[in-house]
């Protein structure tokens, strides 16, 4: 099987892995944005994660040489290593419920916010028990100051959601009177979910006018307008006006205590710290890991997804396994993000055995990819008040500081 020894390759890793789990959010929160239900797109994403876990085992976990330490993906299937299997099953598990997690969260957090709140948990939770689980091959007098920076992280990712919500209202509720409904404005309207055209609201999908300049029609509201988020308020599938700024951070918490742990389940699964595996029996090698790591996120998420097709959450309308079948549209795109996701936490852990797992949750700078595309993609944070933009670029800066101080921290396994 291939192994990686050098720091050098293992930084490697973790900077592909940065790039592809920066990036299959911002596609989940695409598809949302634009109608499709998130049970949907979850089932499509899970598939194709399970799929990338099957590719990468049964080739880089096939080439090379296999040894009595080190044997390939299939020489290791039938050993007696149940002890290690289960807690890479745990690990799947926890991946997979935090995943689904954080697609909910997207909608009443924002991409952002949600990425940083998320990865700054993982980190101050996953990075500290790693540390030691590691046999604290990674420096503390480095690694520790970087985690510091993450918790403070967390605190501001609050303070910029709370601040842009809060801008956000404030947008909504200037509107014009032309766009009240009866005596009811349209804010409130939208609030009770009265958003169609037969009960007198404006359909916001080509606005009559920018609601803040009060132009002429230019065609589709620009971002950041109060008429950009009526149109996106319109068309995603998680309503989200008038609910509780309390909703999305407890998801975005929850999914973030979630995600702290499947590393450290990782990590006890291929280095057998607490010695639970037989005499003479090897450890897990990663590819053996990861693939059921894979199978057991798959197979919780498609029995969430699957009840939650009947019993939606948050105010979704119900589905059921033959709609889900015949949306095919999006689908690629969630496939695609669902491939991003399984070979960036393979990347993530090839990197983490050589480098030590504490290093490799450097990778959670993943918001700084997921920032960039919800600024580009969607809009967050644009005609912002300078408080939002002042917290945002701060959480950033602490952010970087972070992950360049984990990076500095990184050992090597012996």
């Amino acid at each position: 099987m291939y192994v990686v020894e050098s720091k050098a390759r293992a930084i490697g890793c973790m900077i592909l892995s940065l790039c592809c789990l920066g990036s299959w959010p911002a596609i989940l929160t695409l598809l949302e944005r634009r109608g499709r239900l998130p049970q949907h797109t979850f089932l499509d994403f899970t598939t194709a994660n399970l799929l990338a876990a099957i590719v990468i085992a049964f080739s880089l976990g096939e080439v090379g040489k296999s040894t009595f330490r080190t044997p390939d993906f299939t020489t290791q299937l039938p050993q007696d290593n149940w002890p290690s299997v289960l807690l890479a099953v745990a690990g799947g598990v926890l991946l997979s419920v935090g995943n689904l997690a954080t697609q909910y969260a997207f909608a009443f957090v924002g991409l952002s916010v949600t990425e940083v709140i998320t990865a700054s948990i993982t980190v101050v939770i996953g990075t500290t028990l790693n540390y030691f689980l590691d046999d604290k091959i990674n420096k503390a007098e480095i690694l520790f100051p970087g985690v510091g920076c993450f918790l403070i992280a967390v605190i501001l990712g609050a303070a910029v959601h709370s601040s842009n919500a809060a801008d956000v209202k404030a947008k909504l509720e200037s509107l014009p009177s032309e766009y009240k409904a009866g005596t009811e404005d349209f804010y409130s309207s939208i609030k009770k979910g009265e958003d169609s055209p037969e009960k007198g609201l404006f359909l916001p999908l080509t606005v009559k006018s920018d609601v803040e300049s009060q132009e002429k029609p230019t065609g589709k509201a620009k971002a950041g307008t109060a008429g950009f988020f009526v149109e996106l308020e319109n068309k995603r599938a998680i309503k989200v006006f008038g609910k509780s700024i309390m909703i999305g951070l407890f998801i975005t918490l929850f999914a973030g205590i979630c995600l702290s742990l499947f590393s450290p389940a990782f990590n006890l699964a291929t280095n057998d710290q607490w010695s639970t595996l037989p005499k003479g029996v090897p450890k897990l090698v990663v590819y053996t890991a990861f693939f059921y790591f894979s199978i057991a996120g798959f197979l919780i998420a498609l029995v969430l997804n699957l009840i939650f097709l009947y019993r939606p959450m948050v105010g979704l309308e119900r589905s059921s396994l033959k709609k889900y079948v015949n949306d095919s549209k999006g689908r690629g795109w969630a496939v695609f993000a669902g491939f991003l996701c399984g070979f960036g936490n393979g990347l993530q852990f090839m990197g983490g055995q050589a480098a030590g797992y504490a290093a490799a949750d450097s990778v959670q700078a993943l918001p700084l990819v997921s920032t960039f595309w919800g600024i580009v993609l969607f809009g967050e944070y644009r005609r912002s008040s300078r408080r939002t933009y002042v917290l945002l670029v701060s959480m950033l800066v602490m952010f970087v500081a972070a992950v360049a101080i984990l990076m500095a921290s990184s050992g090597h396994r012996k």
